[in-house]
């Protein structure tokens, strides 16, 4: 009993589910090779970044891909309030024990609210990627930009393409 609790433990942390077959003999066992989240309602750039718009204002943050490739995140560069973003232009930098990395905005506006939180606490990059975690938000200046971001499952085929090329 203890070790058909752990393994189903073990398999729901790996991500690994079971579709039973009609023998229930030979269960088929399937892996996500994306371990990390993707949300409903986000857009995707390719570089990585996520985006929420909601009405007015767009948050912007790092995805739960990504920041799991940095690593442990030690300082995070950003915006001023007032600031302007542009369409696939460095916007600031997450420097993490592994590698420095640009941040490219998915859209283009006015930065309105920065992350404070993140000055002193920049591992909230890594265990709240899309909720403490975010970096800015801006007021879009161009909200047909958002069409040419991908949605959670084109992201999710993107890291795993990508991921399979490396």
């Amino acid at each position: 009993m203890a070790l058909r609790m752990w393994a189903s433990s073990t398999a729901n942390a790996l991500k690994l589910s079971s579709s039973a077959s009609k023998s229930h003999l030979f269960p088929a066992f399937s892996i996500s090779r994306c371990f990390s989240s993707v949300l409903e309602g986000l857009k995707y750039a390719n570089s990585h970044e996520w985006v929420k718009h909601e009405g007015s204002v767009a948050t912007i943050g790092i995805s739960d891909h990504a920041q799991d490739h940095l690593g442990e995140v030690v300082f995070v560069e950003l915006p001023e309030e007032k600031s302007s973003v542009s369409k696939e232009k460095n916007f600031g930098a997450v420097e993490s024990v592994k590698a420095t990395s640009e941040i490219i905005s998915p859209i283009s506006g006015e930065v309105i609210e920065v992350n404070a939180k993140l000055a002193d606490s920049p591992g909230l990059i890594n265990s709240s990627p899309y909720e403490e975690g975010w970096m800015i938000k801006v007021k879009p200046s161009n909200p047909a930009e958002l069409e040419s971001l991908m949605g959670p499952k084109e992201y999710t085929k993107f890291c795993e393409d990508e991921d399979a090329a490396h």
